[in-house]
């Protein structure tokens, strides 16, 4: 593989996270993860490139690692180790040996022929946070604590976009719909039904949530669901509807059970409507 097809692997594996096989769209959402937080910019760059060197030494298929399959789950790996802890030279070391890990559990899934998501970063990450906590390997960062009152629906409709990389600016989030209006006009659709319908849901079940809901918390893993099952037949929506609520009440258990729940309520959900949708279409 040369520079430039290595090069686009890269920012295709950042677009991938929000399952955009763009590199134009990846460049934009790495900008966009940039001017949210320069730390975690460099952490998703450095997850990426890691899965995707993994990859290219493991010899995985040329198509998958150009089509960016083996570097989003790094992005995701290196974005959240960076979120949760505070910055180190050993939490760096730590990053590219569970971002050059994620890369292999997608491998795994992937000739198992399971449809993997975002899971080998869900999987991954918990490993290695359970881990660095447990044995206080690297000091938690803290994040800041905002309260409301009452609900800001625009804005929490956009942070529904920016959470999906834990970032919690409306800036970040505008970003990455336009990255994703760049490549699909109907998954930038489907995506803003999906952070709109999760963010719905949160204030109709679980109205005492307002400050997470307030934040994208109820509506990024919809916006993950919404471009999972995005489609111009009609019953796709229906489909991608199901999801998302689903992802709402299960980032709710996550929520009660005080667990992490990273993207898992979007693979969880997405998982439980494909095998729906497959037993509705035998019938």
């Amino acid at each position: 593989m040369n520079y430039k097809d290595f090069t686009k692997s890269i920012f295709r594996g950042i677009g991938q996270v929000m399952l955009q096989n763009n590199a134009i769209t990846g460049f934009i959402f790495l900008i966009a993860v940039v001017y949210s937080s320069w730390l975690m910019g460099i952490g998703a760059l450095i997850g990426t490139a890691t899965g995707t060197l993994t990859a290219i030494m493991l010899k995985y298929k040329e198509k998958d690692v150009l089509g960016g399959l083996y570097g989003f789950n790094g992005t995701l790996v290196g974005i959240s180790l960076l979120f949760f802890f505070k910055p180190t030279g050993f939490l760096f070391i730590i990053l590219i040996i569970a971002a050059a890990i994620s890369a292999i559990v997608m491998n795994f899934m992937h000739k198992k022929k399971f449809m993997p998501y975002t899971f080998p970063f869900v999987l991954t990450a918990w490993v290695f946070i359970f881990l660095i906590k447990s044995f206080n390997i690297v000091p938690s960062s803290i994040p800041e604590t905002v309260y409301f009152t009452q609900a800001d629906i625009l804005s929490a409709i956009i942070l529904g976009f920016s959470q999906v990389m834990l970032q919690a600016s409306v800036i970040t989030g505008i970003l990455f719909f336009i990255g994703i209006l760049i490549n699909s006009r109907i998954s930038a659709v489907y995506a803003l039904a999906g952070s709109t319908i999760g963010l719905l849901t949160g204030l109709l079940f679980f109205p005492s949530l307002i400050n997470l809901i307030n934040i994208g918390i109820f509506g990024f893993n919809g916006v993950l669901c919404g471009i999972a099952f995005s489609d111009k037949k009609r019953h796709s929506f229906i489909f991608a509807v199901t999801a998302i609520i689903l992802s709402a009440g299960i980032i709710y258990g996550f929520i009660a059970l005080n667990f992490i729940a990273l993207t898992a309520p979007f693979v969880f959900a997405a998982w439980i409507t494909v095998f729906a949708k497959n037993k509705i279409h035998k019938i």
